[in-house]
């Protein structure tokens, strides 16, 4: 990863489980600070919620694993990449938000 790498979790339980810190430690991976009740800045986790909406919003629902895959694989691809080019576009004033609420609660 090159020696500016710098690993982003999103703070979860399972993410800071000693086996984890240990694994990170010994690949000499550095973990950036994350307040454990920090918005979602990810734009990826943005996109999953994009997606999730897309798929509880079908007619009729996905009923087994296999339309579920379908469906998810259907849905991403439909996703126009507008959308996914403003989630990444809203990171700078999502950020200014974050800071302007001193890390609580932002209207977005």
């Amino acid at each position: 990863m090159g020696a500016e790498f710098l690993f982003m979790d999103d703070s979860a339980r399972s993410h800071r489980a000693n086996i984890v810190d240990e694994c990170l430690q010994s690949e000499d991976i550095t973990r950036m600070d994350w307040p454990a009740y920090s918005p979602e800045f990810n734009p990826i986790q943005l996109a999953w919620h994009m997606l999730g909406r897309r798929i509880a919003a079908r007619q009729p629902p996905p009923t087994c694993l296999l339309e579920v895959r379908r469906a998810l694989l259907d849905e991403w691809c439909n996703i126009p990449q507008d959308q996914i080019d403003n989630l990444i576009l809203s990171m700078p004033r999502h950020c200014k938000a974050c800071i302007a609420s001193s890390g609580r609660h932002t209207p977005y």
